[in-house]
């Protein structure tokens, strides 16, 4: 069979174009679609980039701020409404929040998605290196750009998530993902082992920042051949790997296993639900152990070293947000009766770590998504805002929130395309957590 992506054999049929929006405005104000809710927002909030191109940063999880709090990544794109290509370019760069939120363009990427965007993130703490992926010829790789110099170097892995310190990332396959979950992987490169249903030379790769040297330390084959909790190894089920995390000490890492039923590597079709467990290993893959057998793992978060916070629904009990104990059996639900849906969690930084910054998805009435922060010790929900998105905005190319905070935890930012189109908003939260 001759090798194409996923994008080229499965085209969507929406035609390239920007999403039909509501009139332009800025926090705090109102949306007019008759079809979503009114954007109601309970702290100082404003627009820090803005049309006519769309921007946005992707996922909750990674380091968009630099140390002064001025400095805030994001990706920028001329259209939406449909699902990205080989040939379609996003640029990336910073609003300068210290200038006016002027925009710096700092390079660009043809390896991207709606949800994650091409990884973009600042390297380790001193705000002097800016990291994403991007494809190069017949490989996806990762840009490093230096600001003080305006270099930027590459390496020839991409990569999915950093260490805090930013020594080491680690890599998956991206082909993988995009036949196997579209949205999360890349397009224009075909997955080699497109025939396999848990190939040993696809995993997860360890890779040195500064040398740019990769080592394979997990393999797809490896993880397939655990038993599932049924029993079962599923070999006839189709198997990746999405969702990587480094613990903050960057001595653990985790890593969702997924698998679909069924797939067929000639259309690149596949059918029914992926299942998930989540997976800890130290960071050379070794000692690997299954934190979350349920087979429902949702967003996560490293508490600490020891704990995980995680959307899941352990035996015997229901959804809800639960916070597990690596290596241990230890089950804590929390939060359950204020963070009631899935959402993007993360914990606000030291010395206000006992917040929790989370999400909704749009409320199926209004269509609104809520971002609100959970006070763990005394159960306290404060909502931030509620943010409308319209009905164009769904599936593979919807606009998730995602908050993000600041390294001093002073400030969020999240996405929205309430305002006619995808912009990322800043929210001072400074007389909340004070």
């Amino acid at each position: 069979m001759m090798e194409i992506s996923r994008r080229q054999m499965l085209r969507y049929g929406a035609a390239a174009g920007v999403v039909a929006g509501v009139s332009a405005i800025r926090c705090p104000g109102r949306v007019s679609a008759a079809d979503v809710g009114p954007l109601e927002t309970f702290v100082p909030c404003r627009a820090i980039t803005s049309g006519p191109k769309h921007h946005w940063f992707g996922y909750y999880d990674k380091r968009q701020f630099d140390p002064t709090g001025t400095k805030i990544l994001a990706n920028e794109v001329g259209f939406e409404g449909r699902s990205p290509t080989a040939d379609d370019e996003i640029k990336v760069g910073f609003s300068d929040t210290a200038d006016g939120d002027r925009w710096h363009e700092i390079g660009s990427s043809r390896a991207w998605g709606w949800q994650q965007g091409c990884m973009l993130q600042w390297i380790g703490d001193d705000g002097k290196r800016v990291l994403w992926n991007d494809r190069e010829g017949d490989s996806f790789v990762c840009r490093i750009h230096t600001l003080a110099d305006g270099t930027t170097r590459t390496i020839d892995r991409p990569i999915y998530t950093i260490s805090p310190d930013g020594k080491f990332g680690l890599s998956v396959d991206f082909r993988r993902i995009d036949n196997l979950r579209p949205g999360y992987g890349y397009d224009g490169l075909a997955d080699p082992h497109v025939n396999q249903r848990a190939p040993a030379d696809s995993g997860i790769w360890r890779v040195d920042l500064t040398t740019g040297q990769s080592e394979l330390i997990l393999s797809l084959a490896d993880v397939a051949a655990m038993p599932w909790s049924d029993g079962s190894k599923h070999s006839d089920a189709w198997h990746y790997f999405n969702h990587l995390l480094i613990s903050p000490s960057a001595k653990r890492f985790i890593v969702l296993h997924r698998y679909r039923p069924r797939f067929d590597p000639a259309t690149l079709k596949f059918d029914g639900n992926f299942v998930t467990r989540m997976f800890t290993a130290n960071v050379d893959g070794s000692d690997l152990y299954e934190l979350d057998p349920s087979g429902y793992t949702s967003h996560f978060i490293w508490k600490d070293d020891e704990q995980v916070t995680m959307w899941t629904r352990p035996e015997g009990q229901k959804n809800g947000f639960y916070v597990f104990t690596d290596r241990t059996d230890e089950v804590a639900a929390i939060g359950h009766d204020k963070m009631p849906t899935n959402g993007h969690n993360t914990y606000l930084p030291a010395p206000y770590g006992d917040w929790i910054l989370n999400d909704t998805y749009p409320g199926k009435g209004d269509r609104r998504q809520t971002v609100y922060l959970y006070h763990v010790p005394t159960g306290r929900r404060v909502d931030l805002g509620h943010f409308p998105s319209p009905p164009e905005y769904t599936g593979e190319w919807r606009c998730d929130t995602h908050p993000r905070s600041s390294n001093d935890g002073h400030f969020v930012t999240v996405d929205s395309p309430h305002a006619g189109g995808r912009q990322v908003y800043l929210l001072d939260i400074r007389d909340i957590i004070a």
